[in-house]
């Protein structure tokens, strides 16, 4: 595919890595050459100096036949406007991009063909709120995504010592969990997947991915992290745009602290929270901290603007007695932290948004995308289509499938019912498919397993 992104920061910068490992053809640009200079050095890409919404710009990078134009510069005006000279001036197909300003979002009726033209809008401060909602909803959670409607979650915790199914093996699961079923899909020890996770002795420090249905995730995560608490107190460091929006979300059901450095900001904050409390002061002060009950909080979620303040920040929270610590981070190398141990858990804003991308570049009929593991593996919702004579998958067992081994099958959604297939379940027609690559750079092998084919016999 044809791609062209438009930006060269963080989030550009990483989706070019990602795609430039896959059979894709990718331009880049942006108007500081020596960060582009240093893509093209590290990567098999083309790069255009320029601002990212000038036609002559894009012509120079190739929109006459681009596929998809990605708009993730800092302006969501640039943004926007590159996207309405794509669809103009070169009829690229699909075109997304990044906007931030609720200004913008609240008026749905604006993105429209006949009006700003943008085939699907990015909003990275609303996925990661909304993942971070998901994970203080459910206590020891590493990560929760949301498949199928939502009626299917893919989750991952770390296995403690003590809890139910630590050294047990994964056939144990079923009866640790009462009337919860879950399939597991993927174990990680020491950084590296076991081959054998559907059959594998779960061991403390492990990292364990399963596919469940919504409403069984919690009762499967404690079977693995013996931590049943529920969180009610959560103090959040930032109140930029994701600070305000968590805490937005989170106020009419929890207790809410908010700590921003910035007074003016404080007074924005107090005007339009209800029931957050709004401190003005420095989250790494552990002064401060201890004066707030860090110790009784329940999630410390670090989110200003600066990746080293977020980390100091957690690490800090974590030290004076916070249950849980999250930090939003930018950068792969404070990301590395958490395996580490110095804070619980690094939501990268960069990865969220590859997924939405990455749902619009995958071949067939793909619903949906998440990138795991810093971009090394990948969930997948699918759509099987045809029958038995046109495809390689449908009306035929799973353990019939030609899919790697590093690719397991984690649960399907057929009518409405959720189904955690085994060896010997039949995929038919129109089931949504969720899968997990371990190996990421098997997408292509997954794709040609369940493409329809005229000729297929």
């Amino acid at each position: 595919m044809k791609i062209i992104i438009l930006g060269a920061g963080q989030v550009g910068r990483t989706v070019a890595e990602i795609m430039a490992t896959e059979d894709n053809d990718i331009t880049v640009v942006d108007r500081q050459e020596a960060v582009l200079r240093d893509l093209q050095q590290r990567l098999d890409i083309r790069t255009v100096v320029g601002h990212a919404s000038y036609p002559n710009v894009l012509l120079r990078a190739g929109a006459e036949d681009a596929e998809l134009v990605f708009a993730v510069t800092n302006d969501d005006e640039v943004n926007m406007v590159a996207c309405q000279v794509a669809y103009t001036l070169f009829q690229t197909p699909t075109r997304l991009a990044r906007v931030r300003s609720a200004d913008y979002l609240s008026h749905p009726g604006l993105f429209q063909p006949n009006a700003m033209p943008v085939t699907y809008l990015i909003n990275p401060e609303q996925m990661v709120t909304t993942d971070i909602q998901r994970l203080i909803e459910h206590p020891g959670a590493l990560e929760v995504f949301d498949f199928a409607g939502g009626k299917i979650q893919l989750a991952s915790t770390r296995v403690l010592a003590g809890a139910s199914m630590a050294g047990q093996d994964v056939s144990a699961l079923d009866a640790q969990v009462g009337e919860a079923r879950a399939r597991v899909v993927a174990v990680y020890r020491d950084g590296r997947v076991l081959a054998d996770a559907g059959d594998c002795s779960i061991q403390p420090g492990d990292v364990v991915y399963f596919f469940a249905a919504e409403r069984d995730v919690q009762p499967v995560i404690a079977a693995f992290h013996r931590d049943g608490h529920v969180n009610r107190h959560i103090i959040i460091a930032g109140g930029g745009n994701l600070g305000a929006r968590l805490a937005r979300l989170l106020e009419p059901t929890h207790q809410v602290k908010i700590i921003e450095h910035d007074h003016a900001r404080c007074r924005y904050l107090a005007g339009s929270l209800h029931r957050t409390l709004v401190l003005n002061g420095d989250a790494t002060d552990g002064t401060l901290l201890e004066g707030e009950g860090i110790e009784a909080t329940d999630v410390f979620c670090a989110a200003t603007n600066e990746d080293r303040t977020n980390v100091v920040a957690a690490m800090l929270a974590k030290r004076m007695g916070a249950r849980r610590t999250l930090a939003i981070v930018n950068s792969a190398s404070h990301g590395l932290l958490t395996e580490q141990a110095a804070l619980d858990i690094a939501l990268t804003p960069a990865e969220v948004t590859i997924g939405a991308l990455l749902t619009h570049i995958r071949r067939g009929d793909v619903v949906g995308v998440r990138s795991l593991r810093r971009g090394s593996a990948e969930a997948l919702e699918l759509i099987a289509r045809g029958d038995r004579s046109t495809s390689r998958a449908v009306g035929r067992p799973i353990r019939e499938l030609a899919l790697p081994d590093s690719v397991r099958i984690g649960a399907l959604l057929r009518k409405e019912q959720v189904i955690l297939p085994g060896a010997d379940t039949v995929i038919e027609t129109d089931d949504h498919v969720m899968l997990l690559l371990a190996d990421k750079t098997q997408v292509d092998a997954v794709e040609a397993a369940f493409r329809v084919a005229i000729t297929f016999v």
